[in-house]
């Protein structure tokens, strides 16, 4: 072959082949060797050259050529696309040129193969050879020769794009037609071709950075020897005199190949409308490549000045400074830049890199000698221009995490020089197109890493995340050498709002961390926080202690040490009302604390079911106390230790008698007494008196006093100093903050709480009056409210219904704390109401009036608490009894059921015995009139008579629905289900009746009693109790109130 052509396409007949290549100029050359004819006359020769495929004769005479060779013809053809050949014919397929079109494309492929065929040139006689003498790494030097291997990996990565992209270009034109020219790989790929060249511009500038081209031109004369001519016609650049290769211009070529896509891409879109969508996305590719071709220029020219920078300012102290992807952009060595108020022969040199700003001192620029140096990360620096005063400096703020400094240019031009080289750098490290901002409008806020030096309690820390104006701000991530780590918020370079820390403790070699809120670098507000030990502490923080709400867990079930405290912390320590379950001893402690220890009123329980209510001082039973153990022995006395008597007491047996005098011992071990012992009869006044000593609750802590620090809690989420302390309006927007910041925080929600969030962002009229359609309205609110923890009204209810549960479940599920426990709920509705009347001020005291039309009559059933004149009667166990109680209901239901355990007990042995008998007997027994007996029910539509053998036919209506209650929680729906049973037994009884029938008491009692009979209610006592203590008053002595006492009897 010739020098200067390159096959792209090949087909072979019979006894011939065709080569389709390139050639000096962008169309296409024809090549043909093998069987040819005599040459013919000059008409035949042109006859011949108007065909497109031709057939010789094998009469005539015939020679072979091996050598191909160039038929000239094919130029006058056009760009040829391919070639085929099959037994003694031949074709070619040639496109025409419309527009520039066809060209362009012959254009663009000619040049990726001819470029493909440099770079595979460059490779086999430069780069490989080189890469694998083994003189390479001692001559270069080890980070040299890590840049030589990566330029080599990115120039071979370079060759391979290139050759693929040349292939599908040749692809392309052999139907070109029924292309799509958007599909080219340089428009379907253009962020690849891009990544490619710059990893290859990079490479290269830092390989020159360095100094790496001198040590290998030397090594590149010892490893060409004989191939070095071939080798520098392969330079495209002008060489030196001694004839030697510009191996930085050389490796520097591949650059131009840009420029030349932009060229073509902006001639193919010269052939489309710049309407269509071919036009818009070749003028955008054209735009592209373009940029990226000037902007990579540019690196170079980078490159080569920093390069001549350390070249000049050659040393062992500059060298240090040196880095492969470091560029210099301006340096002061002419004095034109110094330190405010520095000494008179202090010299202090700055040089500004693309990554950093270096501060020299004592330093001698021409010698490039410097006694020590500061580097400041341009990530992490902040520019600011001083305002020219009196003074006449031109002056330059520079703000840094761990300092500031102003810098004083020699004349104004000077100062907007380094001005504008500052916050083009920092702009271009920030990811911005590193044109240059106006002075002084570098972003103040931003997101970088830095570590810290200076002392302090970030010293040596490593910080990746937001800053504001030189301080940590926002979201980020702080790591200590000593294996501290805090990832979450900070505020003006503090640690602020919510963050996760963990804290290594060498001595247990296991770390501590905490989950929660933090203020002015402290933990603060609520979290969690994980000890070393095992404990695991939930709570309020105040200044890094523990203060306020919290529970304490220690240790676990298998283990010695295991018990949970959940109470109020004041200073780090146990302080105020607190429940203490020491799981391991089977005890229960609710009470008062002081400095750790328990001290005040209190109430134990063990698992043995003894309980004790007293007085405790130093951690200890100390005083008047009250025992009872659960066969109903009770002491009433004095004591001066943990279940130890000392001192006056009665004690009452289970049978009435008692034993008064001086007590001595141990409960458990046996008490020693001095004193008399009675036997009083039933109707003794003195027996009387000594049960009223026994009555319980005396030495317990009121219901008001407790858990104040919960509701505390919440009045300061609301922005409140104290209870009713604070504005109503602030508070409003703390809960929308807290809302909007939670449904940012947590991406994980599901639909439903996205949109109960969404619902809570708004804040509702809250200081107009309430009428009866904003009293819904508010009751709406607080049901959604209440349903995420993540508003403070939602969390004080799962808070309250933790620490409920915590008293009464396990241990505490003794029948004695019935009305401690009933009292604590009613507490928490009257602390609860006080809450919702401050974010309500329209809302009337507990137990007031909305004078309002009545509501409709279907829906006055469902609210008890609209009286019968129409008016609405508002009270707290109204309006917050139906959040609470469902929540609640498990615990106090369960000691409801303990309290009534004897009475239901027998109660259920008599159902179940009157339950034996038939329909009728059982109404006989009763007293119930025959006038009200029915005489056929209803089976699936069809009736069928009531015989006296029949069991659980009458009234079957009025009986489902009694056993309804057992399915409800609070009284006022339980108290509907007893409505509803009196409705549908008028129901069933009407159709054997007059019209006119009213009930008296005399009728109702016996009928009402055969369906709470049948409804066979295991624990009717408990649900009657329940009723009885929760119901809201103002319906006691109504038309529901009359039911319930019918019930009750």
């Amino acid at each position: 072959m010739s020098e200067g052509l390159r096959v792209w396409d090949v087909s072979a007949g019979q006894s011939h082949s065709l080569l389709l290549a390139d050639g000096d100029c962008v169309q296409p050359v024809l090549l043909y060797c093998g069987q040819q004819q005599e040459p013919m006359s000059a008409q035949s020769e042109r006859s011949y050259q108007g065909q497109r495929s031709c057939q010789r004769s094998p009469n005539r005479a015939e020679s072979y050529t091996v050598r191909p060779t160039l038929l000239p013809f094919c130029m006058e053809m056009g760009y040829i696309s391919s070639v085929c050949s099959g037994g003694q014919s031949c074709a070619l397929l040639a496109d025409q040129n419309i527009m520039g079109f066809i060209s362009a494309i012959h254009e663009l492929a000619s040049r990726e193969r001819q470029f493909y065929c440099w770079s595979s040139n460059v490779r086999k006689l430069l780069l490989t050879p080189l890469r694998n003498r083994e003189s390479v790494c001692p001559s270069l030097g080890k980070p040299c020769t890590h840049l030589f291997s990566s330029l080599c990996e990115s120039f071979v990565r370079l060759s391979v794009l290139i050759g693929r992209h040349s292939t599908s270009l040749s692809y392309f034109l052999h139907d070109v037609q029924g292309r799509d020219v958007t599909s080219l790989p340089l428009l379907t790929h253009t962020e690849h071709f891009l990544d490619i060249y710059k990893e290859y511009c990079s490479s290269v500038g830092n390989f020159q950075v360095m100094d790496g081209f001198q040590s290998l031109h030397k090594l590149s004369l010892e490893c060409l020897g004989s191939q070095q001519t071939m080798f520098a016609q392969l330079c495209v650049s002008d060489q030196s005199a001694s004839g030697d290769v510009d191996l930085v211009s050389l490796l520097y070529w591949p650059l131009q190949q840009l420029h030349q896509y932009s060229r073509v891409l902006l001639k193919l879109a010269a052939c489309y409308d710049v309407l269509t969508t071919e036009y818009q996305s070749l003028h955008q590719g054209c735009s592209q490549y373009e940029s990226l071709s000037l902007s990579l220029l540019r690196r170079k020219k980078e490159a080569e000045t920093t390069f001549l920078f350390w070249k000049t300012h050659s040393g062992k102290t500059t060298e240090v400074l040196r880095l492969p992807q470091r560029r210099v952009v301006c340096e002061s060595s002419n004095r034109s830049l110094t330190l405010q108020n520095a000494g008179r022969f202090s010299n202090h040199w700055f040089m500004l890199f693309n990554d950093a700003l270096v501060h020299t001192q004592g330093a001698i620029p021409s010698q490039s000698l410097f006694s020590t140096h500061h580097i400041y990360p341009l990530t992490c620096l902040w520019v600011k221009p001083v305002t020219e005063d009196s003074s006449g400096l031109y002056a330059i703020k520079i703000t840094c995490p761990e300092e500031s400094f102003t810098l004083v240019a020699s004349t104004p031009q000077e100062k907007n020089k380094w001005l504008r080289s500052l916050n083009q750098a920092v702009d271009h490290m920030l990811g911005g197109g590193g044109q240059g901002s106006s002075p002084g409008m570098t972003a103040m806020s931003r997101t970088a890493s830095y570590t810290f030096t200076g002392e302090g309690r970030f010293k040596d820390a490593q910080y990746t995340g937001g800053w504001m104006a030189g301080r940590v701000h926002g979201r980020g991530t702080m790591k200590w050498p000593d294996g501290r780590t805090y990832s979450g918020n900070f505020k003006n370079g503090l640690e602020d709002g919510y963050g996760d820390c963990i804290i290594p403790n060498k001595v247990l070699n296991k770390p501590d961390s905490y989950q929660g809120h933090w203020r002015d670098g402290k933990i603060h507000g609520f979290g969690k926080y994980k000890y070393a030990s095992g404990e695991v502490y939930e709570g309020c923080f105040c200044d890094g202690q523990r203060h306020g709400y919290g529970m304490l867990s220690s240790g676990k079930l298998d283990k010695t040490s295991s018990s949970v405290f959940l109470g109020q912390w004041v200073h780090d320590r146990k302080t105020g009302y607190g429940v203490y379950d020491d799981i391991t001893r089977g005890e229960k402690y609710m009470g008062l604390w002081l400095d750790e220890q328990r001290h005040g009123n209190a109430v134990v329980v063990t698992q043995y079911g003894v309980y004790y209510e007293g007085t405790f001082r130093d951690n200890k039973m100390s005083g008047p106390g009250l025992m009872v153990s659960d066969d109903d022995t009770a002491f009433h006395g004095e004591f001066s230790d943990d279940w130890n008597a000392n001192g006056k007491g009665v004690l009452s047996l289970a049978n009435g008698d008692c034993l008064e005098g001086l007590f001595s011992g141990e409960w458990t071990a046996g008490l020693k007494v001095v004193g008399t012992y009675t036997k009083p009869a039933i109707d003794d006044p003195e027996n009387k008196e000594r049960n009223l000593l026994l009555r319980l609750g005396q030495y317990v802590v009121p219901a008001g006093q407790r858990w104040v620090c919960v509701f505390d809690e919440c009045w300061s989420r609301l922005g409140c100093d104290a209870a009713g302390r604070g504005e109503r309006t602030a508070a409003w927007e703390n809960i929308a903050v807290t809302i909007t910041s939670a449904r940012r925080q947590s991406p994980d929600l599901s639909r439903s709480q996205s949109k109960v969030l969404e619902c809570l962002e708004f804040i509702p009229q809250h200081g107009e009056p309430v009428t009866t359609a904003n009293y819904d309205n508010i009751r709406r609110y607080l049901i959604k409210a209440c349903e995420t923890p993540l508003h403070p009204l939602g969390w004080l209810v799962e808070t309250l219904v933790t620490v409920y549960r915590m008293t009464y479940v396990g241990v505490g599920s003794n029948r004695r704390l019935l009305r401690q426990a009933v009292q604590e709920l009613l507490a928490y509705l009257t602390h609860f109401y006080n809450i919702v009347r401050f974010l309500f001020p329209g809302l009337p005291n507990d137990g007031g009036i909305i004078p309002d039309p009545p509501a409709p009559p279907s829906n006055r059933r469902h609210n008890s608490n609209i009286a019968e004149q129409g008016i609405v009667v508002v009270s707290c166990s109204s309006l917050l009894l139906p959040l609470l109680l469902p929540r609640l209901y498990p615990p106090l239901f369960t000691l409801y059921c303990l309290q009534e355990e004897h009475e239901e007990a027998q109660y259920w042995e008599r159902v179940l015995q009157l339950n034996k008998q038939p329909d009728q007997s059982l109404l006989r027994f009763l007293g119930v009139q025959e006038k009200f007996w029915p005489v056929c029910m209803s089976i699936l539509g069809e009736k069928k008579q009531i015989v006296s053998s029949s069991k659980d036919a009458c009234f079957i209506s009025a009986v489902e629905t009694l056993q309804q209650i057992s399915t409800t929680f609070t009284p006022s729906d339980k108290l509907l289900v007893i409505q509803k049973t009196f409705e549908e037994l008028t129901q069933e009884v009407k159709p054997m009746l007059d019209g006119n029938f009213l009930w008296c008491m005399d009728d109702l009692l016996p009928l009402f009693l055969y369906v709470v009979l049948r409804a066979r209610i295991r624990n009717l006592g408990a649900e009657v109790s329940l009723i009885e203590d929760l119901m809201d008053p103002n319906v006691q002595h109504g038309e529901l109130g009359l039911m319930f006492t019918t019930l009750k009897v």
